[in-house]
């Protein structure tokens, strides 16, 4: 039998999932998301990809600015759901809320509990160089991502890897997670694991810490470059512009932090050197250092600052 489901989601990594739960029949009674925010050049409000993707597939939808109103959780309470699946939906939900559904509220979250809690854990999982990470489904409860796991599976993070084509990887897995675990919601089988180990947090990417720092060995500003692509971006100023690296390739070289080493931006670092391979130029499009070398060349021995 088919469950009365909420779902609560904002980004793009959400929408696989909410496509899942209804194609698999399940009754989506309230889709809340975020309001929508202003964007673009043109700064004009727009609706978030999971508001758009729920009003194309003919699904109520709700934008609260917060869920710590008494009058929206009334109306939450009132959908006498049997369960909430949340993924990235950008609110702090208090205990009335999670208490709503029949069998409260389960989060789709990107680590291996409870390694990587909190807002970014995909990003940092990659900045710190991680070889493997995870999707998780898991029964929300006070405190921050603190709750019971339910459903696991493991990925492996490549040396490739953005925190996008990670991301886009885990929205895909995790979307087929939702369809075992509200099975086993309808058979009553759902067997709760409780997190074991020492948590680590994953706060929020800080705009500060997207500047590179030539100081620190290539190896771990591969990581923070790849960690931080496509955003918020790792930049560093050439030339006294700001220019974003979203690609990069540990080489052998060596010299002052910071200081180009060849004519195709080879970049000395604190241990060995880095060959940035995609760079984006402020108001530019993401492209490749041939051609931002061929409009912009830079010269060898400039120092990046």
């Amino acid at each position: 039998m088919p469950l009365n489901v909420v779902f609560m989601g904002t980004p793009d990594f959400a929408v696989p999932s909410l496509a899942e739960i209804v194609a698999n029949g399940h009754n989506v009674v309230r889709v809340y998301t975020q309001p929508p925010r202003k964007s673009g050049r043109g700064q004009k409000l727009t609706k978030s990809p999971v508001h758009q993707f729920a009003e194309i597939m003919g699904l109520p939808v709700e934008t609260p600015e917060s869920f710590r109103k008494s009058a929206v959780i009334d109306g939450l309470e009132a959908l006498n759901a049997d369960v909430a699946c949340v993924v990235a939906y950008g609110q702090i939900l208090p205990q009335r809320a999670l208490d709503a559904p029949t069998e409260g509220c389960l989060n789709l979250h990107g680590s291996l509990l409870p390694r990587w809690r909190g807002a970014a854990p995909i990003q940092r999982a990659i900045m710190a160089g991680d070889a493997q990470t995870g999707v998780q489904i898991m029964q929300m409860a006070k405190g921050l991502d603190t709750g019971d796991v339910l459903l696991s599976e493991t990925l492996d993070i490549f040396p490739h890897d953005t925190a996008q084509s990670l991301s886009d990887r885990m929205a895909q897995i995790g979307a087929g997670m939702w369809p075992r675990i509200l099975g086993a919601v309808e058979r009553g089988a759902i067997r709760p694991v409780p997190q074991d180990g020492e948590p680590t947090y994953a706060h929020k990417i800080d705009k500060a810490e997207a500047r590179i720092d030539w100081s620190r060995p290539a190896s771990a500003l591969d990581c923070h470059i790849r960690g931080l692509a496509p955003f918020p971006g790792a930049w560093c100023e050439i030339d006294g512009a700001r220019v974003k690296v979203h690609m990069a390739i540990a080489e052998h070289g060596s010299g002052r932090p910071g200081e180009v080493l060849d004519e195709g931006l080879l970049v000395a670092c604190g241990d060995s050197a880095l060959r940035l391979t995609k760079v984006q130029p402020a108001g530019k499009p993401v492209m490749t250092t041939e051609a931002f070398l061929h409009g912009s060349p830079v010269a060898k021995g400039t120092v990046l600052l």
